[in-house]
């Protein structure tokens, strides 16, 4: 019995690998986006996180998906393929994402974008400092 419990604690101990976590990170911001939960996406974003080289902060983001929340807001977020390529101890993780709300806030910001960003570990999270996005050129 005790071999048993033994056995089943330590196999549940495994580690991630780091681009498997990366990719699980993506995933819950995607889904707190789409959730309009400013908290829950705001933990996938460092402190100092940049988006589009200075345009957004960490703070205007969140400050976005709340002010959707306050409005009763809809987003709707359809991801495409996630590839994510190691450059040394951090990630890149680049995607395409198309975005539809169901409200009047965010219309002229929605569509289809090209997403790149860059994740490290702080802590033991996995969280993203850097994001560029931008609509395909016709």
């Amino acid at each position: 019995m005790f071999a048993a419990v033994v056995s089943g604690v330590l196999g549940g101990c495994h580690r991630v690998p780091a681009e498997e976590a990366v990719r699980h990170a993506v995933t819950a911001a995607e889904h707190a986006a789409e959730a309009v939960d400013a908290g829950a996406f705001r933990d996938r974003l460092s402190e100092d996180f940049t988006g589009n080289r200075g345009q957004f902060d960490r703070r205007q983001l969140v400050d976005l998906l709340r002010l959707a929340r306050l409005r009763g807001e809809t987003i709707h977020v359809l991801m495409g393929p996630v590839s994510v390529e190691p450059h040394g101890d951090r990630f890149v993780a680049t995607f395409t994402v198309t975005l539809t709300s169901g409200g009047r806030l965010l219309p002229s910001d929605m569509g289809v974008y090209r997403v790149e960003s860059a994740w490290r570990q702080e802590g033991g999270d996995w969280v993203c400092y850097s994001a560029t996005w931008s609509q395909p050129s016709p």
